[in-house]
């Protein structure tokens, strides 16, 4: 006989709720009369005994704990605003807070990385960025560089970024005197209300190799980490999308960094450390990094590049572009707190409305605003409410 699937009431909450709400207040122990509560009534944890390390303890301990070339963190940070230092975290530490409670850094979960509006199991631009965290923070540590700094950087370095991936830099650059750049924009436009530290938003700025090296050590292992992320991610991805398969990878590539994400993960990282310590300078060993190079241009060749990921590209240039000239001559579309002050306040203010936008959000207003036909959508975007 089958068990019948128990149903909540609709006049009252289940069995599991209740104790669930029981919980809210937490647990006082009568018996010990200290003052305080506990998350669990049997909890016999124990911690603090040693008193609390504030910022300035762990700011001294850096100094035995940093390898001298690594960047100290000192007082409330070098930002464009002063601000007073906190009590407990480090200046980097409250960027790396302020990131992660961001408006900019949330919408990445809607943001392309390789493919538009990613199944389930696809990476998104937010995963991407948590993806080189872990990457950067573990070579960062290794090497006895400032971590903190190190997790900032790399989970603010594509806070920039448009809809439909690098796609929205070709369709926003011409509305921007030099272009739309997303490490440039992240670092300039995205993420100024956080008024972070000069050092990380010189690392956002600077972690695209087509940029000037960032200007410390963490940056520039970011740097490294974002593309050894990425090139085993979005390879990893194309395969379970049946776009290329593990033996098309270059012998090289094969040969010395293995066929499977893991695999080529620990290579990479390896041949960095090797190369970083054996030099002093945050460099790669030249056989790992000519299979890094190998990696990167099949990826461009036969992900990125493919027919089908070129009319992805111009549906998403075309659709912005329109969404970019309709906003700029009806602003009453802007947000009400949209920045209208400066010279071409109304362009500028829309190219940052649009570039904000999530995958999702810009298909929606093309169709709502511009009336824009299905079939010239990127494909794969799901428009129902």
């Amino acid at each position: 006989m089958a068990v019948q699937e128990a149903h909540p009431a609709a006049d009252g909450p289940t069995e599991r709720s209740e104790r669930w709400a029981s919980t809210m207040e937490g647990t006082t122990d009568a018996n010990t009369g200290d003052g305080v509560r506990t998350a669990h009534s049997d909890s016999t944890a124990r911690a603090g005994s040693a008193g609390v390390l504030d910022r300035e303890g762990r700011e001294s301990n850096n100094e035995f704990s940093l390898s001298p070339e690594a960047t100290r963190a000192a007082d409330g940070g070098s930002r464009l605003v002063e601000e007073p230092p906190d009590q407990l975290r480090t200046c980097f530490e409250r960027d790396r807070d302020r990131i992660l409670h961001s408006t900019a850094f949330r919408r990445l979960a809607g943001k392309t990385q390789v493919f538009v509006f990613p199944e389930d199991h696809q990476r998104s631009r937010l995963t991407h960025a948590l993806e080189v965290a872990q990457v950067a923070t573990s070579i960062a540590r290794a090497l006895r560089l400032n971590v903190p700094l190190t997790e900032a950087i790399a989970l603010g370095h594509d806070c920039g970024h448009g809809p439909g991936g690098h796609a929205s830099e070709d369709a926003l650059s011409p509305y921007l005197e030099g272009g739309f750049d997303h490490a440039v924009w992240g670092a300039d436009i995205a993420l100024s209300p956080l008024n972070l530290c000069s050092e990380t938003l010189d690392g956002i700025r600077n972690h695209s190799w087509s940029r000037p090296a960032p200007s410390t050590p963490e940056g520039e292992v970011v740097s490294w980490a974002d593309r050894i992320a990425y090139v085993c991610h979005d390879f990893e991805d194309a395969e379970h999308a049946g776009v290329v398969e593990a033996y098309q990878l270059p012998l090289l590539v094969r040969e010395r960094c293995g066929s499977t994400r893991r695999e080529q993960l620990a290579a990479l990282i390896d041949g960095l450390l090797s190369g970083t310590t054996r030099t002093g300078r945050v460099s790669m060993d030249e056989p790992v990094a000519e299979a890094l190079a190998a990696f990167r241009t099949f990826n461009y060749e036969d992900i990125y590049l493919r027919p089908a990921s070129l009319d992805q590209a111009r549906r998403v240039i075309d659709m912005l572009r329109a969404l970019v000239d309709h906003i700029t001559a009806n602003p009453q579309n802007l947000p009400a707190d949209a920045d209208m002050s400066g010279t071409d306040a109304t362009r500028i203010a829309t190219v940052g409305y649009v570039g904000g936008m999530t995958d999702r959000f810009a298909c929606r207003s093309a169709v709502r605003l511009l009336d824009w036909p299905a079939e010239r959508l990127p494909v794969g975007l799901d428009l129902r409410p």
